[in-house]
């Protein structure tokens, strides 16, 4: 297992002295599930290997309690476990000792590991997970480390193997001069033992590798075209000017020469996969040697005093050269995107490059530190060099900067409508402008769509005369004024009397804005005064809600400094930054500058603090830090990317060991994270693996109801995965979510009770207690008056319940039908895909059906047929099926629809294989009636079906999805329906359809099977069809589907065979008589 941990395995970084911890994805969890299969058998595969001594226990940190293990031979010392059985030195083979408040596991053998892993339940991967986390090399603990992983060639099985091979032939010789050793035959057959165990996982650690290999050659790889595209890219970007380039230097390494495919490496090392190597010299680092690998770009050791190159790596491998650097030089995160703009507008007119240049100039003041004796008259100084350029410029229209208008220090101008609409333009052409911070445009749209986000421009409100403003108001300008040209004791003195005003009010927040006091309080930041630090960061903090403060926080590069802050060693500036960051980081900008600083490493280090039920003002504090590091994460948690960089940081165990927590202040910030998260696979894998989902259904039982929210939007997230459903269901989860139900007046908390109910209701065993605990009827009852996001859920949740028969008839006692259908006249279309599916579940009730006709709802569903959605297609033809079925007189229902019937002929041109699959199946209904038939016939049903016969005929060895495998199903059972009206049968053989059919047989799905006999023996009726069937091979999949368990398969597939038999024993009567 040693190679696989090692090579295949997915480690986060090391981190505080500790090694790394396996990450969250599916490949380790491939990994891990494999290990546990062959760690669950493994003593009745090998029963002697099984009691095998290891030469070092297996030690980690346990979830098992002592009370879980019972197996004969161990002792009870007060609480702890210890088997009577001892290696040497008096070591015993097994214990389970309490390490604090954890217990410690020691195995020395496998027998004990499975008994360990068999007691831990449904943790098994969170056991085994904790066991190679602490043991990285565990073949070495258990053989030696004459058997560890090493890289390279492994040769000591072969030397092993020679050892025993000898001492046997010593052993040979004593026996024939009759002087046997008893002691030296137990070793050898002890190293028998161990040859055979190491046999064995050696044979375990090949079928690992091969397992991720699949997945692993799946990745994209470098090749020296990219590499090339790469550096050129960047040594345009690069110069001597510092402020204007990217980097000071960027080349290639080596003598230049390039091989026939493109690599600069030399040969042998082209055979580790090396393409070339780049020196890179920054202009606040110094030089650094990269190596281009087909796996990514590394940094290595460079060439040593000989000129020649050290290729050993150091770090991390990354897929980017740009995101490299980026990482090795905060300059160059700083400058690659604005160059990049820069060249990128460099054509445009003179307006955008007058532009342009003045905010390069106010950027670089704005990363300044402060100095209070300096702003005004920086602040005088650009007014005029701004004057002199309009005059110099006399055709040109600059516009004051955005970080100078967040400060509301323009001047004021005459308004010109015909720039005032250029400008606009301009705005909408290059939204980039608008930046500071690099920014690509994969970042833009890399945000979670869950919460509205806080982009857009506030309207800002001015006053038309200065009359109106409150005293406050010049009052905080006089203190800002101090803060400015103040000593230090003057300056904390003007931060105490600040904080007297009431900072949750605009005018008090607009007011230290408009004198420029932000510039003052953010450059306080750089200062080494504590007090001055905490002070600044209080009043940023509080009056960081204003969504105008923020973006002009982060303009002023704010949020750099306080991401350097994170690293202080006061408890209280980091609480404080970090508190500041969760405010600013509302927008989309402001959380790419925190990732792309370091920021989400930094906070995730916070959440590191060690949960003690004992208070004490040290421990207070330390889950004060957390608890702000939770906050400052859950606003970058909107970010695809910053969720990305929070996994590969560590967050998750750090979060699952937070959830713990008793303090409900700690619980929020971390669930908000958690719920924030979980639209992420991998975050959702692990919410499961890591057994959070217990402590969320803990949680749901708080009397906080944001905690409860949280959880269960968490839940609703997490519940896609059939084992999340059923861990919720075991955790007793199902009954708090109906009990929130009852708390109609909180809204937010309601959407997400009812979602979370939706997708448990998923699994049918969740929809039994469902049942017992009434939930249908309350669902029912929040079917009016509720806002759309409430009503998505429900409705999905009803749609999941009514599934089960039951719950039909429950569904319409509690006057539910009614609500449903008045819902089909709404716009929503999540809302609307949900309502359809449920009418339509309810109407597999005859008795329901019979209300759905009388609200005329049938006539509802057929007209959103002609909703743009193909959504809301596919389930309102799906739903259309079971009306069709139970309804009274249903020919003549659907003839009533005037187009009708001209309409779902017209959605068999769809793109879309559900709208096909729903449409087709309705159609089968319709054509049960022979009038109904025969119109849809003449609106050429009989050409398209065919067609769609060849579109999704048999392709290579396999289906292409499950989705091609339920049209299959229900196109041949609609070509079926319509064989019965005129001269249909032989249009279909004309349209080429009986071939593509007979393919179809060789489906998986039984169901296909069943719809393809009745259509291939409805078309066999014809003559030259059967002809066309016994050319494609139809006779021989038949014969095996006349032997099935289905009766209605069997009947047809024989029907089918028959005819052509008939059509054969014709054709040899006629050429013999």
């Amino acid at each position: 297992m040693g190679q696989a941990l090692i090579r295949a395995a997915q480690w986060t970084s090391a981190k505080g002295g500790s090694g790394g911890k396996l990450e969250f994805t599916k490949l380790n969890e491939e990994l891990l599930n494999s290990i546990i299969q062959f760690v669950d058998g493994f003593s009745a595969k090998y029963p002697e290997e099984t009691k095998l001594v290891f030469k070092k226990p297996l030690t980690w940190q346990t979830t098992v309690s002592p009370d879980a293990i019972n197996l004969p031979g161990l002792e009870d010392r007060g609480g702890d476990k210890i088997s009577e059985a001892k290696a040497d030195k008096d070591v015993p083979l097994f214990s389970l000792k309490r390490d604090g408040s954890d217990f410690e596991c020691s195995c020395m053998t496998m027998e004990y590991c499975e008994q360990v892993l068999r007691a831990s339940g449904d943790k098994k991967m969170i056991e085994l997970r904790a066991c190679l986390e602490a043991n990285r090399d565990p073949v070495a603990n258990m053989l030696g480390e004459r058997f560890a992983t090493v890289e390279g060639d492994d040769n000591s099985i072969f030397r092993f193997i020679e050892e025993i091979t000898k001492e046997i032939e010593q052993l040979a010789k004593q026996h024939a001069e009759n002087e046997g050793n008893t002691e030296k035959q137990e070793e050898i057959e002890e190293k028998k033992l161990i040859l055979k165990m190491r046999l064995i996982l050696l044979r375990v650690d090949q079928q690992l590798l091969n397992q991720s290999i699949a997945q692993i050659t799946k990745d994209v790889r470098l090749t020296p075209v990219m590499v090339d595209g790469e550096v050129s890219i960047l040594q345009e970007l690069s110069g001597d000017d510092e402020r204007k380039h990217v980097l000071e230097l960027i080349d290639f390494w080596g003598d230049g020469y390039v091989f026939k495919n493109g690599c600069r490496a030399p040969p042998q090392r082209q055979l580790h996969g090396d393409i070339a190597y780049i020196e890179v010299r920054p202009f606040d680092g110094n030089m650094l040697y990269i190596t281009a690998n087909t796996s990514g770009y590394y940094v290595n050791k460079g060439p040593d005093n000989r000129g020649d190159m050290n290729y050993e790596r150091e770090g991390d491998a990354y897929r980017e050269l740009v995101t490299l650097l980026k990482d090795k030089s905060a300059h160059f995160a700083e400058m690659i995107d604005k160059q990049e703009f820069h060249l990128k507008v460099q054509e445009k007119d003179d307006y955008m490059d007058a532009r342009k240049v003045e905010e390069d100039e106010e950027d670089k003041e704005s990363t300044a530190g402060y100095r209070p004796e300096r702003t005004k008259q920086k602040t005088e100084e650009d007014s005029k060099d701004k004057g002199q350029k309009q005059k110099t410029q006399k055709k040109k229209r600059l516009e004051p900067s955005l970080k100078w208008k967040a400060l509301g220090m323009e001047e004021y101008q005459e308004p010109d409508t015909r720039v005032e609409q250029k400008k606009l333009k301009k705005k909408k052409a290059s939204p980039r402008m608008k930046s500071k911070t690099p920014i690509d445009a994969e970042d833009t749209f890399s945000e979670s769509s869950t919460e509205s986000e806080e982009e857009e421009e506030a309207v800002e409100r001015r006053s038309e005369t200065n009359a109106d403003l409150p005293s406050e108001y010049w009052q905080i300008q006089k203190l800002v004024k101090y803060l400015k040209g103040g000593n230090q004791t003057a300056t904390i003195i003007a931060l105490c009397s600040m904080r007297d005003f009431n900072l949750a009010q605009e005018t008090c927040q607009l007011a230290i804005r408009d004198v420029g006091g932000l510039e003052v309080l953010i450059n306080l930041l750089d200062t080494e005064e504590v007090k001055c630090k905490i002070g600044s960061l209080k009043i940023l903090k509080e009056i960081s809600r204003n969504t105008q403060i923020r973006r002009a926080i982060a303009d002023l590069g704010g949020l750099q400094t306080m991401v350097k802050i994170l690293r202080d060693p006061d408890k209280d500036l980091k609480c404080l930054a970090a508190e500041t960051i969760a405010n600013v980081a509302k927008f989309r900008r402001a959380r790419r500058t925190v990732r792309q600083h370091g920021g989400i490493r930094k906070l995730v280090g916070l959440l590191d603090c060690p949960i003690v039920s004992a208070t004490n003002p040290e421990a207070d504090k330390d889950a004060e830090v957390a608890r702000s590091g939770a906050l400052a994460l859950w606003s970058c948690s909107k970010s695809k990317k910053n969720k990305e960089a929070m996994r590969k940081a560590g967050a998750i165990p750090l979060l699952a060991k937070l959830l713990k927590s008793p303090n409900e202040n700690m619980l929020i910030p971390v669930v908000g994270t958690l719920q924030e998260c979980a639209s992420e696979p991998s975050y959702r894998l692990a919410i499961r693996t890591e057994g959070m989902i217990e402590d969320l259904v803990k949680n749901l039982k708080s009397q906080t109801d944001e905690l409860q929210m949280h959880c269960a939007s968490a839940i609703f997230k997490c519940a896609e995965e059939k084992e999340t459903r059923d861990l919720v269901r075991q955790y007793g989860g199902l009954d708090p979510l109906v009990s929130l139900l009852q708390k109609t007046d909180n809204k937010e908390l309601l959407e997400a009770a009812t979602g979370a109910i939706w997708k448990c209701a998923i699994s049918p065993e969740n929809v039994t207690r469902f049942q017992e605990l009434r939930a249908i009827e309350q669902l029912v009852g929040l079917l009016n008056d509720q806002p759309e996001e409430v009503l998505v859920n429900v409705v999905g949740g009803l749609g999941e319940l009514a599934k089960d028969p039951p719950n039909r008839l429950l569904i319409r006692k509690a006057g539910g039908i009614p609500p449903l259908v008045n819902l089909l006249t709404g716009t929503n279309q999540a809302l609307l895909v949900n309502v359809t599916r449920a009418v339509g579940q309810c109407a597999e009730e005859q008795d329901n059906m019979a209300i759905i006709d009388k609200l005329d709802g049938v006539r509802l569903l057929w007209s959103l047929l002609k909703n743009q959605n193909p959504d809301v297609q596919a389930s309102a033809a799906w739903a259309i099926c079971p009306c069709i079925e139970n309804a009274k007189d249903a020919g003549e229902m659907v003839r009533s629809f005037v187009g009708g019937l001209e309409l779902i002929v017209s959605l068999l041109k769809s793109e879309h294989r559900e709208v096909l699959a729903s449409v087709c199946a309705a159609i089968a209904n319709i054509a049960k009636d022979e009038e109904n038939l025969a119109v849809i016939t003449d609106h050429g049903v009989v050409p398209m079906l065919a067609r769609l016969t060849n579109t999704y005929a048999w392709k290579g060895s396999k289906f292409q999805s499950k989705v091609d495998d339920k049209l299959r199903r229900h196109l041949a059972e609609a070509i079926a329906r319509c064989c019965n009206w005129g001269n249909n049968r032989t249009a279909f053989g004309r349209e080429g359809a009986v071939a593509p059919l007979v393919k179809y047989l060789r489906s998986q799905d039984e169901n296909v099977h069943r719809s393809t006999a009745r259509a291939l023996y409805q078309l066999s009726k014809n003559p030259e069809n059967c002809i066309t069937m016994h050319e494609a091979g139809v006779v021989q999949p038949l014969m095996k589907m006349v032997g099935s368990q289905d009766e209605d398969l069997q009947e047809a597939s024989a029907g089918c065979i028959g005819n052509i038999r008939r059509l054969a024993l014709a054709n040899e009567k006629a050429r013999y008589s």
